[in-house]
C-alpha cells in the first residue's frame, strides 16, 4: 500500500524548479484551435443555484441535460452556462445536489437573463437502519463487491473540460484550461488516454518571483482520483487496515437514499493516508460522490508526495489538500462525471522574512460521452503524454468566444476578473 500512495502522490504532485524568465506575450497556436460551430447550431442557457431558503449560492451542483449525455457543474459562485444543440431545445435541464430535491426546468423557460434556480432542501424522513445488518464496514465491503456491476465499463469517448490555476494569495499567477477527448478502455485492458482538442493559457511570471510551479500530470491528475477504476488510490485490499469508518447522518443525492460514512486512518498509520467522506447509494451500494483531504500532521512524509523538485534555498510545506469526486447514473450504471483537486503551498526561502503563500486547483467536468463500440482510436503521437505541464503545451487566452459551442465550467468572479485582465492587456499591446 505504501508502494501504490507514492506513486499515487507522485502523479498529484507538483513540479517546483527555479527559472530563469524571458516574458512575451503569446498567441494562440493554430494547431489547437479547433474548427468552429456557427452560432446557430446551439443556443446557451444560463442559470444560478441557490438555496431557496437562504439563497445561498450553491457551488459544484450538477447540471444535465434530459434525453442526452450532455452536463456541465456549476461554479463557486453557484453559477452554470450550458450551451445546447437546437435539435434538443425541447428538453429539459435537471438540476441535483447532495441534500436537496431534484429541479427539472424545461429548456423552453430559460431567457437571455440568469435563470435563479431555486433548491428546495430534501426533510422527508429518511429509512431506519438496522446498524447491526448494515454497519459501515459491510457497506464498504458491498461497494467493492457490486463495483463492477454498478460502474460502466464499456469503451466510450469522454469530452471533459479541465481547468487547472495557481494563485499567489489572492492573485492568479497562471491559469489554463482545457477541453480534452477522453478515451476510456474497458477495465483490465489498456489505460485510458487523452487528447488535447483545445486549450488556452496565461501565466504572470512577475506573480512567481524567482520560482515557478508547474503542475505535471494535466487532465491525468483528475482521472486518477476515479476511485472506482482506480483501486491503489483508496479501495485496496487493506483499506480495513488503514481505515477507521463509522456513520454520518443519511442524506439524498438525485432523489436517492444515500449513506454518508466518514473514515478517517488509523493512529497506528506512520504514513499519511486519507481523511474523509463517502456517500453510497442505499439501494445499489454504488459510491456517487467522495470528499475527503490528506493526513498532513507527518509534514515530513507528506513533503514528499507532492514536491519532485524544489530550489535549495526554499522549503516547500504543503498547508491543506481537498479532494473531490463525482459520479452520475445512466441507465442503472454510475460513471466518474467531475473531480476537483485544491492545495495550499507555503514557500519558506532563506534570508527572507516574508512566506510565500500558493493556492493551487485543478478541476475536470465530464461535460458529454458517446459509445465507442466501433473502437475509434487515436495515433500514439497524437496523445497527451501523462507527464505533460498543460503551460507548456499552449498559449494564448485572448478571445472571449474561445470556446464556442463547446461546453466548459463557467469561470467564477475572480477567474473571470483574471481573464478580463488578460483580453485588456493584450488588447493595449496591440494598439
Amino acid at each position: 500500500m505504501r508502494l501504490n500512495m507514492n506513486k499515487l502522490n507522485n502523479r498529484l504532485g507538483i513540479l517546483i524548479t527555479s527559472c530563469i524568465y524571458v516574458v512575451a506575450f503569446l498567441v494562440m497556436h493554430p494547431s489547437i484551435i479547433a474548427q468552429e460551430v456557427g452560432s446557430s447550431d446551439f443556443k446557451e442557457y444560463k442559470g444560478v443555484v441557490v438555496n431557496a431558503k437562504t439563497q445561498k449560492s450553491l457551488e459544484y451542483a450538477s447540471i444535465s441535460v434530459t434525453n442526452s449525455n450532455i452536463a456541465t457543474i456549476s461554479n463557486l459562485e453557484g453559477v452554470f452556462l450550458v450551451k445546447v444543440p437546437n435539435s434538443l431545445k425541447g428538453e429539459n435541464v435537471v438540476i441535483s445536489y447532495l441534500g436537496y430535491q431534484n429541479k427539472t426546468i424545461p429548456l423552453s423557460t430559460f431567457s437571455d437573463a440568469e435563470y435563479k434556480v431555486e433548491m428546495e432542501e430534501s426533510f422527508e424522513k429518511l429509512p431506519d437502519v438496522n446498524l447491526v445488518e448494515a454497519n459501515p464496514l459491510s457497506v464498504i465491503r458491498k461497494v467493492i463487491e457490486k463495483r463492477k456491476m454498478n460502474s460502466y465499463n464499456e469503451s466510450t469517448i469522454v469530452k471533459a473540460f479541465y481547468r487547472e490555476s495557481i494563485k499567489k494569495r489572492r492573485t492568479y499567477a497562471s491559469l489554463s484550461e482545457a477541453v480534452v477527448d477522453i478515451y476510456k478502455q474497458p477495465r483490465g485492458t489498456q489505460s485510458d488516454y487523452v487528447m488535447l482538442e483545445k486549450a488556452r493559457k496565461s501565466t504572470d511570471y512577475r506573480k512567481i518571483d524567482t520560482l515557478v510551479i508547474k503542475l505535471q500530470g494535466g487532465p491525468y491528475n483528475n482521472m486518477s482520483m476515479d476511485m472506482i477504476r482506480n483501486e491503489e488510490l483508496f479501495f485496496s485490499p487493506d483499506m480495513f487496515d488503514i481505515y477507521r469508518f463509522s456513520f454520518d447522518k443519511m442524506m439524498t443525492l438525485d432523489d436517492r437514499n444515500v449513506y454518508v460514512i466518514d473514515f478517517v486512518q488509523r493512529p497506528s498509520m506512520v504514513e499519511p493516508f486519507y481523511k474523509g467522506k463517502l456517500y453510497v447509494d442505499m439501494d445499489t451500494y454504488a459510491l456517487v460522490k467522495a470528499v475527503f483531504g490528506l493526513n498532513l500532521e507527518n509534514l515530513a512524509k507528506a513533503k514528499k508526495f507532492f514536491v519532485k523538485k524544489k530550489p535549495n534555498n526554499a522549503d516547500v510545506i504543503p498547508m491543506d489538500t481537498k479532494y473531490i469526486v463525482d459520479y452520475k447514473e445512466t441507465d442503472g450504471k454510475w460513471h466518474f462525471s467531475y473531480s476537483r483537486i485544491e492545495l495550499v503551498f507555503k514557500i519558506k526561502w532563506d534570508k527572507k522574512l516574508f512566506n510565500s503563500i500558493y493556492n493551487v486547483a485543478i478541476e475536470m467536468a465530464i461535460t458529454d460521452w458517446k459509445d465507442n463500440a466501433q473502437g475509434e482510436s487515436i495515433k500514439n503521437r497524437d496523445r497527451m503524454r501523462r507527464s505533460v505541464i498543460l503551460t507548456e503545451q499552449t498559449s494564448g487566452f485572448t478571445d472571449p468566444e474561445f470556446w464556442g459551442e463547446l461546453n466548459v465550467i463557467e469561470p467564477d468572479k475572480s477567474i473571470d476578473n483574471a481573464i478580463k485582465k488578460i483580453q485588456k492587456n493584450y488588447q493595449k499591446e496591440q494598439s
